[in-house]
């Protein structure tokens, strides 16, 4: 019997919801999201004009104007990542689909492993989005500089971009798509909007992403890989649509198609936006480029004008909340799911759903506190804060090949059966799965390689890509004993028999 409080199930809701049952779960999340909002899920992840603005002069200062050929290399190979994500999503339309297709290709234990770093990773990807707000609120006003200091001001813009994201959560899926799908419609106006504008606006011809600019004594290849690292930090979270499967309407069909788009439209969208910056930028060796208090931004205010730069500045503000958003409904999604599976520390209360909004609310207040402690530690630790937010990209690495991986063992073995109904790779799945673990593999190497340019000159700094690896697993180990133990007390509570407790060790 339905609950009052719980809104009408629709017969394809209804069957969908079957379909869950088959994988072992009941349905407690509400079912209100639709292709746009699967899109918007994935885009708004990625957020373009959020990650673009914010890390375009790190890619600059290594790379020059040249680090636009970056871009297309990182998508080409995100693709194949995603092609493999999208077969998957048709098969398994689970919340939480890191954990849920890598344990399901590699067994439990492998697949709690890239949950625990895929959670890992995301929850500090969360914190850097919202930091972002400290690069255009204070462009667009100077009031929005609240504290002379503009590390501590970045943790109070920051803060209260988790508070509202944290509150939008708890609302409810439906308030959550709606808010995310309307920014994210500002989003893509505004990015094909600016590059209108900047196009118009152009000082050189296209012919500019041939000048790779002045790079040390160790050549261009080097420069180059760590350019490169812009793009691979901005091209991560087009599997958001398969995070929240369990909330969307036919997502077998939806999310695969979804996980693409998302992928697709930004990598085109992107590109553009590198080419119409570089081609409008006033100077290409003034600094300002490279320059992170500069960047992209100081481009915009130059060649726009004040009025209509700040104009395109807020739609940039708004990509930054709704980015934010999304990552943390992706994360949130991801804890409910392994605490519902037991795999988590505090599962039961984790795992429980509010049945009036169909939202997991301690995960999202959670993620938000925990998104806020490690801003705080941006105030007298910024490099640490820096190193912290480029390595949780290469945990996402990670646990992304801890998914292709599997899936290439498991068709090598001739364990992955085509299915015409869904979406599938055909003849070409072998092929793109051992692209995407060579990709991936390449990638991983290159965000975890030891650089002093890159992470400090500190020893810790420089390796703080391994240290990174090790604690992740070090209090993932640590919180599976204590999972483990607690599971074994309420085992021993439900039934104090002498059998269950030799069962229980």
């Amino acid at each position: 019997m339905t609950a009052l409080s719980d809104p009408p199930r629709t017969a394809p809701d209804a069957a969908d919801d079957s379909d869950l049952a088959g994988f072992g779960y009941q349905p407690q999340l509400h079912r209100s999201i639709g292709t746009f909002g699967s899109f918007a899920a994935g885009f708004s992840f990625v957020s373009i004009l959020t990650t673009v603005f914010q890390l375009f002069s790190f890619g600059f200062d290594f790379g020059g104007p040249a680090f636009f050929w970056t871009w297309p290399l990182v998508f080409v190979g995100q693709l194949l990542v995603a092609l493999c994500f999208a077969e998957l999503a048709a098969r398994y339309p689970i919340s939480g689909s890191i954990y849920q297709w890598s344990s399901r290709l590699g067994g439990r234990l492998w697949g709690w492993t890239a949950g625990w770093l895929m959670l890992v990773g995301q929850v500090v990807t969360v914190a850097a989005a919202a930091i972002a707000m400290q690069i255009v609120l204070p462009a667009i006003w100077s009031g929005f500089q609240v504290l002379d200091s503009p590390t501590a001001n970045a943790v109070l813009l920051g803060s209260g971009v988790l508070a509202v994201t944290t509150l939008i959560n708890a609302v409810g899926i439906r308030a959550m798509s709606v808010i995310n799908s309307i920014g994210v419609t500002c989003e893509l106006v505004g990015v094909a909007l600016l590059c209108v504008a900047l196009f118009s606006k152009a000082e050189r011809g296209p012919g500019v992403v041939l000048d790779t600019g002045i790079v040390g004594d160790s050549g261009y290849v080097w420069a180059f890989a760590v350019s490169a690292l812009m793009a691979a930090y901005v091209m991560v979270g087009f599997d958001s649509a398969g995070e929240l499967s369990e909330e969307t309407r036919d997502p077998r069909r939806t999310a695969p198609r979804t996980i693409l788009r998302a992928l697709v439209v930004s990598g085109i969208g992107g590109a553009l936006m590198l080419l119409a910056t570089l081609m409008a930028a006033p100077s290409l060796t003034d600094g300002a480029l490279g320059d992170p208090a500069q960047g992209l931004p100081s481009v915009l205010l130059s060649r726009l004008g004040e009025d209509l730069g700040r104009v395109f500045l807020v739609i940039v503000a708004i990509a930054v909340l709704v980015c934010t958003l999304a990552i943390q409904t992706a994360t949130t999604r991801m804890m409910f799911s392994m605490a519902r599976d037991r795999v988590l520390p505090f599962s039961a209360a984790l795992a429980k759903v509010n049945r009036r909004t169909g939202a997991p609310i301690l995960p999202a207040v959670v993620v938000g506190v925990l998104a806020i402690g490690l801003l705080v530690l941006n105030v007298h630790n910024e490099s640490v804060f820096l190193a912290l937010t480029s390595v949780c990209i290469m945990l996402l690495y990670i646990a992304y090949l801890m998914v292709t991986v599997p899936l290439l063992r498991r068709r090598l073995r001739g364990g992955w059966a085509q299915d015409d109904e869904l979406f599938s790779l055909g003849r070409w799945g072998l092929a793109v799965n051992i692209g995407a673990v060579v990709w991936g593999t390449a990638m991983a190497l290159n965000l975890a390689w030891p650089r002093e340019a890159v992470f400090g000159t500190e020893w810790y700094l420089q390796f703080f890509p391994q240290l990174m690896l090790a604690g992740a697993l070090l209090a993932g180990a640590v919180a599976y004993a204590v999972q483990r133990a607690q599971v074994r007390r309420d085992s021993a509570v439900l039934d104090p028999s002498p059998a269950t407790a030799e069962v229980s060790r």
